[in-house]
């Protein structure tokens, strides 16, 4: 099995557990107790890492956190997300990182986790209105309060990133890194590397096209966040579909299914890398727990970085207005 990974001082199992699917963006929400089955499940499987945020459901996704685990907080590193927020009179949701909503952020965080600190709070997205520098020093207010033990941002760039850590220390980076994501690989992968900071992958299998189980992208629900993404365009995901089949020749040749060949393939990008699936289906869940056991040859690393890459996916990650609310180093296509 690949070896732990290290999160906030603690070791934890090398794949983590997204909670996200269970209440938001992609499936309609599941009935509260099936999705606490679904958390219990990946508690009992061995996944130590469990990662949430505020604008997940809007509070559900804590609070389903809260009401089937909390019993069990000693067993996990928890994590959860300020900074996005949403409107109450028109229910559009929106960047904003002024500090006292974020200060009041993580008192809600808290109560609906039913815990009294969390291991680490992001700040999900930089409104880039608010110097950094300042919205990390009213952080680290909560730390010194003892509400979080440390501190991570997300989708950031390596600039952002070293300006906030001289603020204060930034324990991680999570941000979109997969075989047909490589942004981090730009700077910011490396930067986290000499910070000492984690690097957590979130949608480490590219929103199911890697699992090779997603061949349809016009039956999504109406609020599934594919429907805006450039790369889930009916002709642009054709084009696509076309890195399949030679993918999942060498998931066949080394034993494992196409989801856990993705994984294991982040696994060999350092050992600061922390992907994080999710999913609402236990089958997965022990898929993806079970990718850690992959071990996967220089050969193979090689072969899947020529085949998946920045200049063979068509298509940009984001649509043009979200993708001028992110931070990050992006490659042109």
């Amino acid at each position: 099995m690949t070896a732990k990974r290290t999160l906030t001082g603690r070791e934890i199992y090398p794949i983590g557990f997204g909670a996200m699917n269970v209440s938001h963006c992609y499936q309609p929400r599941l009935p509260d107790a099936q999705g606490g089955r679904v958390l219990q499940a990946a508690l009992d499987l061995g996944y130590t890492h469990f990662d949430t945020a505020a604008v997940y459901g809007h509070g559900h996704n804590e609070a389903l956190i809260g009401t089937y685990l909390s019993h069990r907080r000693g067993e996990m590193v928890l994590t959860s997300k300020c900074g996005i927020v949403k409107d109450p009179d028109t229910g559009k949701r929106g960047i904003n990182n002024r500090t006292d909503l974020i200060e009041r952020s993580i008192d809600e965080t808290l109560s609906l986790l039913k815990t009294d600190h969390l291991d680490m709070f992001y700040l999900h997205r930089w409104d880039k209105v608010t110097p950094i520098e300042e919205v990390v020093g009213a952080m680290g207010r909560l730390v010194e309060a003892g509400k979080t033990r440390a501190l991570g941002l997300s989708e950031v760039s390596a600039d952002t990133l070293r300006k906030a850590h001289a603020t204060h220390p930034i324990a991680a980076v999570q941000s979109e890194y997969s075989l047909w994501t490589r942004n981090p690989e730009i700077a910011v992968l490396e930067e986290c590397r000499v910070l000492g900071a984690a690097f957590v992958a979130f949608s480490p299998v590219a929103r199911q096209f890697l699992t090779g189980k997603l061949s349809q992208v016009d039956g999504f629900c109406d609020d599934d966040i594919r429907n805006s993404m450039p790369r889930f365009e009916a002709a642009t995901y054709a084009e696509n579909m076309k890195l399949l089949p030679p993918y999942k020749a060498i998931a066949d040749e080394v034993g494992c299914t196409m989801a856990q060949l993705a994984l294991a393939w982040l696994l060999t990008r350092g050992d600061h890398v922390i992907p994080i699936p999710g999913t609402q289906n236990l089958d997965h869940l022990d898929e993806n727990f079970r990718a850690a056991d992959v071990t996967l040859s220089r050969d193979v690393v090689a072969r899947l970085d020529a085949l998946i890459n920045e200049r063979t996916v068509k298509g940009g990650r984001y649509s043009p207005a979200i993708q001028q609310q992110i931070d990050t180093e992006e490659f042109t296509v």
